[in-house]
């Protein structure tokens, strides 16, 4: 089972981010569908049901207050000399006050797993595969301005990943509330 940590967009905020979506500058590629846009916090991988009784163990003694978000810039991971992502380029949007969740994650969970190197809090909104002119496609995108998206983060969820030739399908394994 292939497995992540994340926190899922709100249906109000997703129609936000589909604003954001639409005014992206003309490209080839794919946009996130809505009901998958979420922030990971910490890609797990594979996992049988027995690492995964044991995640979930660990995760249920995560003690992290629920706490605002603030979707607050656009940005892209230019992975020109990636072999893995093939020249594409990832539209991203940033999200605040995530950190201190993702470390205590990181913490409960590091019998089991690396820790994260280096932790950005980012929602991939898009994958771009080719443009015209990749340097002016870059340039008209940081020119995107919205305002800021705030939103309560109550919860993450442990998620599985099932990949098809349509795209990824994400199903909830387990929800996990934040306190108050």
């Amino acid at each position: 089972m292939r497995t992540f940590i994340s926190i899922d967009m709100p249906k109000e905020i997703q129609k936000e981010i589909r604003k954001i979506q639409e005014r992206l500058p003309e490209f080839k590629g794919k946009k996130t569908e809505s009901e998958n846009l979420h922030l990971t916090l910490k890609f797990l991988g594979e996992a049988n049901e027995r690492k995964i009784e044991n995640i979930k163990e660990r995760l249920r003694k995560v003690e992290h207050n629920s706490f605002e978000t603030e979707i607050d810039s656009i940005g892209v991971f230019d992975n020109r000399k990636s072999k893995v992502y093939k020249r594409r380029i990832i539209v991203w949007l940033h999200l605040t006050n995530c950190e201190k969740l993702q470390k205590e994650i990181d913490e409960k969970l590091k019998d089991l797993f690396e820790k994260e190197r280096r932790f950005m809090s980012h929602l991939t909104i898009a994958r771009v595969k080719k443009v015209r002119d990749r340097k002016k496609f870059i340039i008209e995108l940081k020119k995107i301005k919205f305002p800021k998206i705030k939103f309560k983060v109550d919860a993450f969820y442990l998620m599985e990943s099932k990949l098809s030739e349509k795209g990824s399908k994400y199903s909830v394994i387990k929800k996990y509330k934040l306190e108050r």
